[in-house]
């Protein structure tokens, strides 16, 4: 396991490049798997979670072409479905969480999907009975090994097109039941469904490939089945988790940074969220720019005066995985906060270090902390920590670059999973960062 040490209390000045959006590329990945045709994707992030998406597509039989550090070709001609009744499948699909999403596609395309029951964050229960319920809607059936918690779902006649309500609005559960619907006969309508941008991107991806899908954008999906899809190339978002994760870092540390090519239409609630906290935030063409904040900033109450409240919700509210940023960056501004973190009853557990660190955090229990700003008149101390997952591993890192003293952060593979070269990034701002092996 790698390590970080981190000198903090540095301010850092200039500009950053987001990556491409994680969450959308272990979608478009698994979608390679729907056409024979070659599909070109870019803006493809060098992370360990898509990493590992495209190794296990590879051993799955497809064939790939690395154009550049971000740009693949994936041609899915031959597939080896004996792959998925093989021990390297079953130990690499368990190694990551955004396997489960290739069950759709071949299951829509060979009848038949196969899976381990995934790993990825330890951030709490995340069941997986939207994406077979859906499946089962469609005409497949299920079945279960509890001994070897290995999932299948089989349909040997094909797929036939419903109507379905899904119990909750999941990203990867509608995501995989729309792969699986672009190829099933009639009409599918998928009511409460995921609309965030990855959702929306995948869906257009689709169409360019000859899917008929409406209603892109919304919570009300309607899939016209076609029989085939073709090749096509696409283009993955810059990744919005990211660039809040360097909103975050540049308040936290009073510096002066551009975030170039953000994206804007696709960033939703998220400059506003993090300006409820006092962030100074400016919208220059396309590029987000932070200036130092060296007189702090404060957090503003609602109008009633009374605390303000930071919550998640499905798209367009506040996305689940900003909410541990947006937690440390609260613990130097003027004034109090709540975070109310309703989907995961894990995520805030890693508030401990950063009240080791000297943070005023009250947990109240595993979904409620409320966090009681220094307004940088107290800095906080540099200590050593364990990353639990990718968004509790950044928001860590943030906090000890921002602490006096040296920090060191092992375990940093969680937060590799998910940033892409992050050390050498902050290098170039002027942070000084090391990884240790």
């Amino acid at each position: 396991m790698g390590t970080f040490k981190i000198e903090g209390g540095i301010p850092l000045q200039g500009e950053v490049q987001p990556q491409g959006a994680k969450n959308e590329a272990l979608q478009v990945l698994c979608a390679v798997l729907l056409t024979p045709e070659k599909v070109t994707i870019s803006n493809i992030p060098d992370i360990i979670d898509v990493n590992k998406l495209i190794t296990l597509l590879g051993n799955l039989g497809v064939k790939i072409e690395k154009l550049d550090r971000n740009t693949y070709t994936f041609q899915a001609a031959k597939i080896d479905l004996e792959y998925l009744k093989s021990e390297l499948f079953r130990e690499e699909g368990k190694a990551l969480r955004g396997s489960i999403m290739i069950v759709g596609p071949l299951l829509a395309r060979f009848g038949q999907g196969f899976i381990p029951k995934p790993g990825g964050d330890k951030i709490g229960r995340r069941r997986l009975d939207t994406h077979f319920e859906g499946f089962i809607n469609l005409g497949a059936t299920f079945r279960y090994n509890r001994e070897e918690y290995f999932y299948g779902v089989e349909a040997p006649n094909g797929l036939k097109g419903a109507y379905m309500l899904l119990d909750e609005a999941s990203v990867t559960g509608t995501a995989n039941i729309l792969m699986a619907a672009v190829l099933a006969e009639g009409t599918t309508t998928i009511y409460n469904a995921a609309c965030e941008p990855y959702i929306q991107q995948l869906s257009k991806m689709l169409v360019s490939m000859g899917a008929n899908i409406s209603g892109i954008g919304s919570n009300l999906l309607v899939i016209e089945g076609v029989k085939e899809l073709k090749g096509c190339n696409h283009r993955i978002l810059p990744d919005m988790i990211e660039i809040g994760s360097w909103i975050g870092l540049a308040a936290m540390t009073r510096s002066e940074i551009t975030i170039k090519n953000v994206s804007w239409d696709s960033l939703g609630i998220i400059p506003t969220a993090f300006g409820k906290l006092g962030i100074t935030i400016e919208k220059r063409n396309d590029d987000i720019y932070i200036p130092a904040h060296t007189n702090g900033y404060e957090i503003q109450n609602y109008i009633d005066g009374s605390i303000l409240t930071m919550a998640d919700a499905p798209w367009p509210g506040l996305t689940p995985d900003l909410l541990s940023i947006i937690l440390v960056v609260a613990t130097q501004a003027r004034g109090e906060v709540l975070i109310h973190q309703k989907m995961f009853e894990s995520r805030l557990f890693f508030v401990d270090k950063l009240i080791d660190m000297g943070a005023k955090i009250i947990l109240c229990d595993p979904h409620r902390a409320v966090i009681i700003g220094h307004d940088f008149k107290s800095q906080l101390k540099a200590t050593k920590m364990t990353s639990p997952d990718i968004r509790a591993g950044i928001s860590l890192l943030i906090a000890a670059l921002s602490a006096t003293g040296t920090s060191i952060i092992q375990n940093i593979d969680q937060i590799d999973r998910g940033y892409e070269d992050i050390d050498l990034r902050l290098k170039a701002l002027g942070a000084k960062i090391e990884r240790v092996n």
